[in-house]
């Protein structure tokens, strides 16, 4: 077999191992959230467990002592979110009349002019709806209940990946050294240092992605919460901080504060001003970040068209769901840099150039 036969069979063997590790990855999607959340928690920590071990501090104590920081900050941010949910529940309950005879009073009269249809709501008539259908109620109950008890496993299995992710991020962090050590090794020769300064600027596109956005996050931050100050809305500052906190979460972070916001500002005030002044609020909150906190701080440093990323976002979530989503950028900028290789080899290729064979 001549050289250039058996490059190009080698070349064969490892696209279709390429291939078949992402076929076996697609197969395994349902399992592998935990994995990937440890992956990505492990992959974010170990600069700060490196910088501990390097200040003294034994590895095995390093990596607990990191794990428990994540821990904590997740903590406190369920404690900022549920003190506001309760809030919020006792305000809408204490002030359901009242929204009641708003409703009565202006949105009932609007649908008799346009469209002939004639409704009055009060909590007399709720009450005594849900009484006269205690049954049915009750029947509903029961097919919840039974839903639950159906959807057992799936909760067993939410509960399962919860306790799994950290054992996974403890096993990567204890021996990230050897796992970059052992996959180093496997690299065949005459590939390694190529492959190694691929890998090099891959973690150095991850890493301004992170650094990006924790900017972003940051920025955002105490702009919603500044902005929802100065609109007299109860809550500003836990809802600003927790909008531009999530919002590295692309979509769902936004939605979440965004709901509460809006909440608040009708349980609290009467009349639409306020409610139009939080939405003016993250009208601009999303502009800003969309058109120019994201492209200067983010974009610029990963390279992605927002094409590229509507695309990375749809079908990274289809994939591995919500987890697919957190990746869907980071994984996004670093095939980016595959593909640039891709590139500069294809423009290189008697293909492209459109030789013959020799």
């Amino acid at each position: 077999m001549t050289p250039e036969r058996a490059d190009r069979l080698q070349t064969l063997i490892w696209i279709v191992l390429g291939l078949s590790v992402l076929c076996l990855l697609f197969l395994l999607s349902p399992i592998l959230s935990p994995f990937l959340l440890a992956g990505i928690l492990a992959y974010i920590c170990a600069p700060l467990v490196a910088r501990l071990e390097n200040l003294g501090l034994p590895r095995l104590v390093a990596v607990p002592l990191v794990m428990l920081l994540v821990a904590a900050a997740m903590v406190l941010l369920v404690l900022i979110l549920l003190p506001l949910l309760h809030e919020e529940a006792q305000q809408l309950v204490a002030r359901l009349p009242t929204v009641l005879a708003l409703v009565n009073e202006r949105a009932m009269p609007w649908l008799k002019e346009h469209f002939d249809i004639q409704l009055k709501l009060d909590t007399a008539s709720l009450s005594k709806l849900l009484a006269d259908n205690q049954d049915s109620t009750q029947l509903i109950a029961q097919k919840l209940f039974q839903s639950l008890r159906i959807g057992g496993i799936a909760l067993f299995g939410i509960i399962a990946n919860l306790f799994l992710a950290p054992v996974v991020m403890f096993y990567l962090l204890r021996d990230w050294q050897l796992i970059l050590a052992r996959l180093s090794a496997a690299i065949p020769r005459p590939w390694h240092a190529k492959t190694l300064a691929i890998v090099k600027e891959i973690d150095a596109v991850l890493a301004e992605f992170l650094r990006g956005q924790v900017l972003v996050m940051l920025l955002l931050a105490g702009y919603y919460s500044a902005g929802l100050f100065l609109t007299g809305v109860s809550f500003a500052l836990p809802v600003g901080m927790l909008t531009g906190l999530l919002v590295f979460v692309p979509y769902l972070g936004f939605a979440t504060g965004f709901i509460l916001a809006l909440l608040v500002a009708v349980l609290q005030f009467s009349g639409m001003t306020p409610v139009i002044s939080v939405l003016a609020v993250y009208g601009i909150g999303q502009m800003l970040e969309g058109f120019v906190l994201t492209p200067w701080l983010v974009g610029k440093r990963i390279g992605l068209h927002p094409l590229a990323v509507i695309f990375a976002l749809l079908a990274f979530g289809q994939l591995f769901g919500f987890f697919g989503v957190l990746l869907a950028l980071p994984v996004s900028a670093a095939l980016l840099v595959g593909l640039r290789e891709v590139r500069v080899l294809y423009l290189a290729s008697r293909i492209y150039r459109g030789e013959g064979e020799q």
